[in-house]
């Protein structure tokens, strides 16, 4: 028999905001010119040095200096950073308060940069709304690395089949599955919101903003 989840774990990035960068890009310099960028530099396992605690703007900075050609474009990923990170999803906002006040615990598990999370929570309240944070770059590990789940584990306590956790990611997924998390491939609101409703967590009138 499935446990009902005694706690829902939260990714972030296009959960409960969306994370683009691709977008911020072609918008600034073209999808042509976009393509070609990131077909000759790594800004994707660049920003996985971060999440994995590397320093935000000194990391970035570095990478334009080894890639002069392209600096300018390489230094948008902090400058327009927020931008990336935008715009929130209220209705997974909505899920994430309507589960606190039904009194389940509501954790975050995210690849997130130390210094870029620092930045981000005051400009997006609902940051500071889990019980528990999980954030990759303070572990010094990123998702999918089964670590990260074990840590959050040995930290929270609780049965890995009695978490429910949702990521945008399929190989996110797969990792938490694997360890017998009970999982939702999130791919817009109203599905998590139609799951979280068939566990029992919210009644629909509480799932809809």
């Amino acid at each position: 028999m499935t446990l009902q989840p005694q706690a829902v774990i939260f990714d972030i990035g296009n959960v409960l905001a969306e994370w683009n960068p691709e977008r911020v890009y072609d918008r600034v310099i073209g999808p042509a010119r976009r393509a070609q960028l990131f077909a000759e530099v790594d800004l994707h396992g660049m920003n996985a040095l971060i999440d994995e605690g590397a320093l935000f703007k000194e990391t970035i900075y570095g990478w334009a200096e080894r890639h002069p050609a392209w600096a300018p474009e390489i230094r948008l990923w902090y400058d327009c950073w927020i931008e990336m990170f935008s715009p929130v999803i209220p209705h997974s906002v909505h899920l994430l308060r309507a589960l606190r006040a039904r009194g389940v615990p509501v954790f975050a598990l995210t690849n997130f940069g130390i210094h870029s999370f620092a930045f981000a929570e005051p400009l997006y309240p609902f940051l500071t709304d889990f019980d528990r944070r999980y954030i990759s770059g303070h572990m010094g590990v990123i998702k999918p690395d089964p670590r990260i789940y074990a840590m959050v584990e040995d930290d929270c306590g609780l049965l890995p089949e009695s978490l429910l956790f949702t990521d945008d990611r399929a190989d996110n997924i797969a990792a938490a599955s694997a360890r017998g998390w009970q999982t939702h491939h999130f791919t817009g609101p109203e599905g998590f919101a139609a799951r979280l409703v068939a566990e029992g967590l919210l009644t629909e009138q509480e799932a809809t903003p």
